[in-house]
């Protein structure tokens, strides 16, 4: 057994300083996916045509659909390593990471061995029309062959998050980004590969981001303490409890993709102005929920190290003090798209017909942030507390409710029923998990078997 140091690897205490010292250079990194994703709509959308921002919608989310289902490689690692931190495990902080990059090379190189059956399926379930299929096909093609890749970045960011490493998750994701986004630029407004060019700019982008990424681990391990122990790594009741986690996340991030891609498919069956302007208020959303997983993966690390080190008041301490933060720029958020979101909606897109479109639903996007803060918030929390049978639930039960409100609303009020489900939805993930705090709490105040 590995002796406890006599120095906390973790602060005992949670302040908001503790706070901000992880979720602000998380908001700046996470800020650059979304970003990445204005880009990329923002660089086609000077294409003449809706069916470019269609194709690079479309194309994205079936690629989020496939990676994101196995986004368990990023928060049951970030999870599993703040958890084995704060117990002053540092041997058990490496074998974390060692199992979730073999899980996620291995789930990688089956996505590309089955590239063309799961590609199919999405766009079968989404049906998009005849000229956005063949371009969102072209580019899901090119972008899949970087699933290992994007996988291990999967396991190194949540690694990364765990040890409460968020400078170096700033800058991989900063670099990641940052790479992209020139090579968009360069590729579709000078070279003139249009669809192509954006997904070949993501491909090598997330290729050589996983270099980097292991790079900094390597860095990061020297300093930990412990060692590399490959049968630790391998240890039975250890992988059990990651592919328990696993299982559970899978399914509750799988009924969240499938929610995303239920709102797509419904849209693009409203015709290609609806599917393009839907598209481009996705983007609002995504900035949001990018910019306060800062403060939900604040909560995410804080609350592991809480949970590892069994300490009650700390956990309270993280889930009061990241949630009031979180809160404050929901509102922030709002108020910037009430008073911006129609010259947003300009900058996006040149099609008038989109852009009128789009500025009919604005509504819906300026209320969602406030709305959808505290599923954000929550699942942090309980994804920190590894809780994830409970994340499973709530989900299960927000998407079935999800259903049957996109069955009865869209019927009657069209595309504005499809963003109140959506609304909907993000109300009950947060009902669902709020009344699972207590059983946290009980768990940290019962003597450990």
């Amino acid at each position: 057994m590995q002796p406890k140091p006599t120095t906390p690897l973790v602060s005992q205490h949670v302040s908001h300083r503790n706070v901000w010292m992880i979720a602000a250079p998380l908001m700046v990194s996470n800020v650059s996916v979304p970003l990445l994703g204005i880009v990329d709509t923002a660089v086609v959308g000077q294409l003449p045509g809706a069916q470019n921002i269609g194709a690079v919608g479309i194309g994205a989310l079936v690629i989020s659909l496939i990676y994101w289902i196995f986004g368990f490689l990023r928060m049951g690692t970030g999870g599993l390593t703040a958890q084995a931190l704060g117990a002053h495990q540092q041997t058990e902080v490496r074998a974390v990471f060692g199992r979730a990059v073999i899980v996620a090379c291995a789930i990688g190189l089956a996505i590309v061995v089955l590239q063309w059956p799961l590609t199919m399926a999405a766009l079968t379930i989404i049906k998009p029309s005849a000229n956005v299929r063949d371009l969102a096909e072209t580019y899901v093609t090119i972008r899949i062959w970087g699933a290992p890749a994007a996988l291990a970045n999967f396991a190194v960011l949540g690694w990364l998050l765990g040890l409460r490493k968020t400078r170096s998750v700033l800058w991989l994701q900063l670099y990641m980004n940052g790479t992209n986004i020139i090579l968009d630029v360069l590729f579709v407004l000078q070279f003139g590969w249009g669809v192509e060019g954006v997904a070949i700019a993501t491909l090598i982008a997330e290729v050589s981001a996983m270099g980097v990424g292991f790079a900094i681990v390597r860095h990061h391990a020297r300093h930990l303490g412990g060692e590399w122990d490959f049968q630790r790594v391998v240890d039975w009741p250890r992988i059990r409890t990651l592919m328990s986690l696993n299982r559970d996340l899978f399914i509750r991030t799988l009924c969240l993709e499938a929610a995303f891609v239920g709102f797509t498919s419904v849209g693009a069956r409203m015709g290609d102005n609806v599917l393009a302007a839907n598209l481009v208020l996705l983007q609002f959303l995504s900035f949001v929920s990018y910019a306060l997983d800062g403060f939900a993966d604040a909560a995410n690390t804080l609350v592991g190290a809480s949970v590892g080190a069994r300490d009650r008041a700390r956990f309270w301490q993280s889930v009061r003090i990241t949630t009031l933060w979180a809160a404050v720029f929901s509102l922030g958020f709002t108020l910037i798209y009430w008073a911006t979101g129609s010259a947003i909606i300009a900058l996006i897109t040149v099609d008038p017909t989109v852009r009128a479109t789009a500025e009919n639903y604005l509504v819906y996007i300026v209320v969602l942030p406030i709305v959808a803060i505290w599923g954000f918030e929550l699942d942090g929390v309980f994804i920190g507390a590894t809780r994830g049978t409970d994340l499973r639930n709530a989900m299960l039960i927000s998407t079935i409710a999800y259903g049957l409100a996109l069955w009865f609303l869209v019927p009657v009020y069209g595309n504005s029923g499809l963003w109140i489900s959506l609304l909907l939805l993000f109300v009950l993930r947060a009902a669902t998990l709020v009344v699972r705090l207590p059983a946290i709490d009980r768990s940290l105040t019962t003597p450990p078997q």
